[in-house]
């Protein structure tokens, strides 16, 4: 079994990297986050799973083990088989995942391409009481901050972001901001927009 990756850079697509380990390259499908930020030429440490199958073998890719974790719980779900369990990591972090679980919520589910009513309450049920939500320590303490974060992903999220990309770049922003960037809507969305680059809307869309 191959659980894990470290090597150079060798080429990416908005779904998958190649990465060369000691002269071998791999690819791997990997969740839109991260064939977003990898870069050629650069070291990549990937977290994965291995899937057999008859007439193939597929390789899964993940920048934290707390995402591989999610993606084998995935699978375990009825009708979710490996590409639906990674358009769900690219478009969910891990914490999204848990909470919309956690308040048997399927609709953030529904929105990912490919997951239709049913496997999207099939996820919501099975999934209870496997996933357990996690603070993030870098998010905006004041409640005020929050409020704007939230409408900033949603902002993001309209012009083409996946949920996940759009609210990890959004509380990373508002971590460095000024008080008076975390306290406008506008002026947080202009320094995200700065963050992602204009080229990449689009990117994050399943």
């Amino acid at each position: 079994m191959i659980s894990s990756l470290h090597g150079t850079v060798l080429h990416t697509t908005p779904d998958q990297v190649i990465i060369d380990v000691g002269g071998v390259g791999f690819a791997v499908a990997v969740p839109a986050d991260v064939a977003h930020t990898a870069t050629v030429g650069e070291k990549l440490l990937l977290h994965t799973s291995l899937i057999v199958r008859e007439d193939s073998l597929s390789l899964f890719g993940f920048a934290d083990r707390g995402e591989l974790e999610i993606f084998t719980l995935l699978l375990s779900v009825t009708g979710v088989g490996p590409k639906s369990a990674l358009g769900v990591l690219s478009h969910l972090t891990a914490d999204q995942i848990a909470e919309a679980v956690t308040a048997e919520d399927d609709a953030p589910f529904r929105r990912v391409s490919g997951i239709g009513p049913k496997t999207a309450k099939l996820i919501v049920v099975q999934l209870a009481g496997k996933v357990q939500a996690v603070a993030a320590p870098s998010a905006p303490a004041a409640s005020g901050g929050d409020d704007v974060v939230a409408q900033v992903t949603v902002a993001l999220v309209g012009l083409g972001w996946s949920e996940k990309v759009a609210a990890e770049a959004a509380t990373q922003t508002a971590t460095d901001a000024t008080d008076a960037e975390r306290a406008s809507v506008a002026l947080l969305l202009r320094r995200t927009l700065a963050l992602l680059g204009p080229a990449q809307g689009g990117q994050g869309r399943g």
